[in-house]
């Protein structure tokens, strides 16, 4: 299946058009349980006042911290560093760099204006002490930089102060939304693993402007830029630092219930000016670009008291009417009228799973595809950015590929929900779907059911998708899992098509990575070779790096709901990386150089298609 254009979702205007539109977001939240009060809300008053109280108050608080996090983590209750730092402390270090930061309740919330000039910013310690991931790995960051973490019933507060050299120095020139070069300026970036599996996570980026990208990790390898939610940063510059205020609403995270939390965190300060990358928790720079996906690496976040299981609940309605006159031959102008509703719902069935709802699903607010260029014989692709499925998307990645935007190369897509609501590049009204994705203790699920309508015009019949995914976590960085889809009727209408398969993931040592996944279809009146596999090894050090990669793709193999490039061949590619760096020439970091060999042929015919 080939992917297309999301522009394609458009309608042409008509002559003479009056539109009416309406789009309204309800939120709503059902507690199910009373909240219980803190011990952190009486901190603060309790060292000015009653420091005897506050002493008690203290090892009240360790001792709820051990017991509740082990009946309630995956992790059973173990902190993965050094233990929770007591309070009035917020941070504790050990000899191997890891690093566990205390949250503190505020008894109010806190004005998020970007100046760091209220009262608990003197009350509580700043956390610092950040270590350069570049240039110097291991040091000392040269830029000092403060961290506060704050929470009340409602947000997660994260503020930062940058100090650095000037305000000429600085690099922010992008307040685009979820621009790439949001990262690339002077950049304050936090990510949030709020179920502590040290492989997901949550993302939010700013800059001294105060643009704004957020994105979500799955398995460090993938992360999904065109996931949004509800937050908010404030910024303020001076000529000695910047100040950054995130507010995070507990709503717009998903984290596993229970009193006592136990989440991963990691801050990184980028000082363009400097090509200078600095963490909260150390990060080898063999990670290079994928740094801010290094999990497993993160720093360990107490204290937190999230919201009583509740259950949210969003509705979004819309409803549009139209209105085309056309004067016809008489002079007499016909008026013809048109109106369409309908909504989207997402309800939180636990504090880890969601199951999202819609009924005729409206893409009106969806942005266009990026504009590309084919200058080959195989189908572009186009990744998804319709809202309804973008989040969890990581969860139906199969085989350690991503199907997020800068995709390429051979290896199929099992799932690609773009090819639900598309029929030859043209819509096709979706009637009504569902989703449910989330975490359930080790196991990642994503289950997806969507009944589309039939179009003549189009030749498209009526169509129902479904999909299963099922996914659990091994050892530290590991994963297995399974995946099964079905299409009611194929493309051809020629009946049902079903695809399934299996894949692991698994990653050792620093850089050792090792994926593969094993696939089959059945499609009305294709036989013979319909299966697709591959294994893959990479190590991708900070010097020296290889890979070694086995992908075969079947004639037949036609995953009714995926994306296959091309089929019919078997490829085999090695590379070797040497990446020495160079500290006694200043305007030079490092060198790269890379070799590769490629051989790829088709099954059915032994014939060559590519060497290099």
């Amino acid at each position: 299946m080939k992917s297309e254009p999301l522009n394609a979702l458009s309608t042409p205007a008509l002559r003479i058009t009056t539109f009416v539109g309406c789009l309204l977001t309800l939120s709503f939240g059902v507690s199910t349980a009373a909240a219980q009060t803190s011990t952190q809300a009486l901190e603060l008053a309790a060292a000015e006042n009653f420091p005897d109280t506050q002493q008690q108050l203290q090892q009240s608080d360790k001792v709820q911290l051990d017991e509740t996090d082990v009946e309630d983590s995956d992790t059973d209750g173990t902190i993965d560093g050094p233990p929770a730092p007591i309070a009035p402390n917020v941070v504790s270090r050990d000899s191997q760099g890891r690093v566990t930061v205390r949250a503190v309740r505020l008894p109010e919330g806190l004005n998020v204006d970007g100046r760091l000039d209220d009262p608990i910013y003197s009350t509580v310690p700043s956390v610092t002490d950040f270590i350069q991931q570049e240039p110097d790995e291991g040091e000392p960051a040269t830029d000092k930089t403060e961290l506060w973490i704050f929470f009340d019933d409602k947000n997660v507060y994260v503020s930062g102060r940058n100090w650095d050299t000037g305000r000429d120095k600085r690099l922010a020139n992008e307040l685009r939304r979820d621009n790439r070069a949001i990262g690339q300026n002077d950049n304050f970036s936090l990510v949030l693993d709020t179920f502590y599996d040290r492989r997901n996570g949550y993302l939010f980026q700013t800059n001294p402007l105060g643009g704004l990208r957020d994105g979500l990790i799955t398995d460090e390898r993938n992360a999904n830029y065109d996931w949004n939610t509800v937050w908010d940063v404030r910024v303020h510059q001076t000529d000695q630092y910047w100040d950054v205020e995130m507010e995070i609403p507990f709503k717009s995270l998903r984290f596993k219930p229970g009193e006592g939390q136990i989440w991963g965190i990691n801050i990184r300060r980028g000082v363009e000016s400097k090509k200078e990358d600095s963490f909260l928790s150390p990060i080898p720079r063999s990670a290079a670009w994928g740094a801010l996906q290094r999990v497993s690496d993160a720093a360990t976040l107490v204290g937190i008291s999230v919201p009583s299981n509740s259950r949210n609940l969003e509705i979004k309605p819309f409803g549009i009417s139209s209105v085309t006159g056309t004067r016809n031959t008489t002079n007499v102008i016909d008026n013809n009228f048109l109106g369409d509703v309908g909504f989207d719902a997402k309800y939180g069935l636990t504090q880890g799973l969601t199951a999202d709802f819609t009924v005729n699903t409206d893409f009106a607010q969806v942005e266009d595809d990026m504009q590309q260029v084919n200058l080959t014989r195989f189908s572009l692709f186009f990744p998804e950015k319709r809202e309804f499925f973008l989040e969890g998307q990581g969860i139906f990645n199969f085989g350690g590929v991503n199907s997020g935007y800068g995709r390429g190369g051979e290896t199929p897509l099992l799932f690609f929900s773009r090819n639900i609501g598309l029929a030859n590049g043209q819509p096709v009204t979706m009637r009504a779907g569902s989703r449910v994705t989330g975490r359930a203790g080790r196991y990642s699920v994503g289950l997806l059911n969507i009944q589309t309508s039939e179009d003549q015009s189009l030749k498209a019949a009526a169509t129902n998708f479904s999909v299963v995914r099922l996914r659990r976590d091994l050892f530290r960085r590991s994963t297995i899992g399974i995946m099964a889809t079905n299409r009611s009727a194929s493309v051809d209408g020629n009946g049902a098509n079903q695809a399934y398969g299996v894949d692991a993931n698994f990653a050792f040592f620093q850089n050792l990575q090792m994926s593969t996944f094993w696939a089959g279809t059945n499609s009305p009146g294709l036989s013979g070779d319909t299966t697709s596999y591959q294994g893959r090894i990479q190590n991708e050090g900070d010097k020296y790096g290889f890979t070694l990669s086995h992908l075969k793709v079947g004639d037949n193999f036609n995953p009714g709901i995926g994306f296959v490039r091309r089929d019919d061949f078997r490829k085999n590619r090695a590379e070797l990386k040497f990446s020495p760096r160079a500290p006694s020439i200043a305007l030079i970091r490092k060198f790269e150089m890379q070799a590769s060999v490629e051989h790829l042929a088709s099954i059915s015919t032994g014939t060559l298609e590519t060497r290099q």
